[in-house]
């Protein structure tokens, strides 16, 4: 999977004050753009919190990076009758091969803290199962 498609576009607003500072600091050369900057300042606030996350991602059970799902997992996890629970801080996907009717007969419930990515079907499908 490329580098892009493990990431998330987002937005955010900034006061002005505070973009004229970032854009010192490019102009100066600590950082190479904006863009640079916001994202060393928020792995430095997560940093600071590691522990905290750590301890969250093990109480909830969560799987840390990336799950996927393809239809064939999901079948053979049908044909012994067995459900899973998605549980992803990271970033979670189901292959374009599975239908909604084979995640709603594997999947009991949907938990992710990051990046969902499914068929619009399958996601429409399991939305009443998603947290």
């Amino acid at each position: 999977m490329a580098e892009v498609d493990k990431s998330e576009k987002i937005t955010i607003n900034v006061g002005l004050v505070d973009l004229g500072q970032i854009d010192l600091l490019v102009d100066e050369g600590f950082y190479a753009n904006r863009t640079d900057f916001i994202r060393t300042a928020i792995r430095r606030q997560l940093e600071t919190r590691s522990g905290v996350v750590d301890q969250t991602v093990a109480r909830r059970t969560l799987t840390l990076g990336t799950q996927h799902y393809g239809r064939r997992e999901l079948e053979e996890l049908r044909a012994t009758g067995g459900m899973v629970e998605l549980r992803v801080l990271g970033l979670a996907t189901l292959a374009d091969d599975v239908s909604p009717a084979l995640a709603l007969a594997t999947i009991a419930s949907v938990e992710v803290l990051g990046a969902f990515r499914a068929p619009r079907e399958v996601k429409a499908a399991l939305a009443p199962r998603t947290v």
